[in-house]
């Protein structure tokens, strides 16, 4: 069968400012300036590689719409989105832990949700089959009154909100497999089963407190939030074990009808601000298995949607990896950093971790 597969990205989303700050933090003090983590490079190197390989052209470009005010209030509260504006007007500031915002920062968040918003119309609508949305502000772990860690507008979140409303879904699958536990989301949708949220990252990092195996939602929502923490260190078989344990078995019994992904690619072995060990060849292999189950439950609807990832020679390389495995199809390009290390072999502790969260899970799912 073949696949279209679609590509959203804006210029505008490269203009977004974060300052001249080093790693997360802002410089000033016994901080040297330098340039800021989530920086435009990794996402615009990502565009690069694709156009200059020419497997752009293997891709329906897609051009993003604005997300208006009422669509991010499915989300976020109105005195939050004027905060958002305000600072924005005013050149820029703080709206939150590690959330910056630069002048302009409204209007291209705006645009950055509105990019997820039209990726839904564009599978649900058949205009394409899955796509890859190269966005930014990334948004997973922006909570309704606040920014976080580099997120203004949660835009997978807001998305999914939109789908079950516009279209009706009952069923909406977000798989998280950024390095950090997605906050954010999980509060968007803790009280309810209308969607699964699954997160997939390394234990004890950021954000503090978040992403335990123990918590499994409230209310309605419960046994429908699944959380895997991974040791730092986990490469490609652990988390493919982590899919095989837990992850693929809970989305065959949940059978979602749309599929979004949270497409961190900070879990790489060359991420500044992570400590796992996954390749470009991980990262082909958890897209295309999610693929197969979009293919068996959704129509093969599937959203990825760009998060974190900080390694400006690393991550073009891994999202061109997804973007294959969502087209089903290779490019020429070999990943230039696959000599001299192991393929992150699964260790014992590892596998531990993962029957950790399995036990959790067996009290809402059928797991082995």
């Amino acid at each position: 069968m073949s696949v279209t597969t679609g590509f959203i990205c804006d210029e505008g989303y490269f203009w977004h400012q974060t300052g001249n700050g080093a790693l997360n933090l802002s410089s000033g003090g016994w901080i040297q300036a330098d340039t800021h983590a989530e920086n435009p490079e990794t996402k615009r190197r990502a565009r690069n590689l694709l156009e200059r390989t020419g497997f752009m052209d293997e891709l329906k470009q897609i051009a993003p719409r604005s997300a208006t005010c009422e669509e991010i209030g499915m989300n976020h509260g109105t005195a939050y989105i004027d905060r958002i504006k305000k600072l924005s007007d005013a050149g820029g500031g703080d709206a939150g832990v590690h959330a910056i915002v630069g002048p302009d920062t409204y209007e291209i968040a705006l645009k950055s949700a509105g990019g997820v918003l039209t990726s839904v119309e564009a599978v649900m609508e058949g205009k394409v089959q899955n796509v890859y949305a190269l966005v930014r502000p990334p948004g997973h772990h922006a909570e309704p009154e606040e920014g976080m860690g580099f997120c203004l507008f949660n835009n997978v979140a807001i998305a999914a909100k939109y789908a079950r409303r516009r279209y009706g879904l009952k069923r909406i699958l977000i798989l998280d497999w950024d390095v950090h536990h997605g906050n954010g989301t999980e509060t968007a949708f803790e009280n309810d089963s209308d969607v699964l949220f699954i997160s997939v990252h390394q234990e004890h990092i950021f954000p503090k407190g978040r992403g335990d195996i123990t918590y499994t939602g409230k209310g309605q929502g419960e046994g429908y939030n699944v959380n895997i923490e991974l040791p730092a260190g986990t490469g490609n078989e652990g988390y493919l074990y982590a899919f095989d344990q837990l992850v693929e078995p809970i989305i065959e019994q949940y059978a979602p009808e749309l599929i979004f992904i949270s497409a961190g690619q900070d879990a790489s072995r060359f991420d500044p601000i992570g400590r796992m060990l996954l390749t470009t060849d991980g990262y082909f292999k958890l897209t295309d298995r999610v693929k197969k189950l979009a293919e068996k439950h959704s129509n093969g609807r599937l959203i990825a949607a760009h998060e974190g990832g900080y390694s400006t020679v690393y991550v073009p390389f891994c999202t061109l990896r997804v973007i294959e495995a969502l087209r089903g199809k290779h490019s020429q390009v070999e990943d230039p950093f696959d000599f001299g290390f192991h393929e992150g072999p699964i260790y014992q502790h590892q596998k531990e971790a993962v029957q950790k969260a399995a036990d959790v899970q067996k009290a809402y799912w059928t797991l082995i």
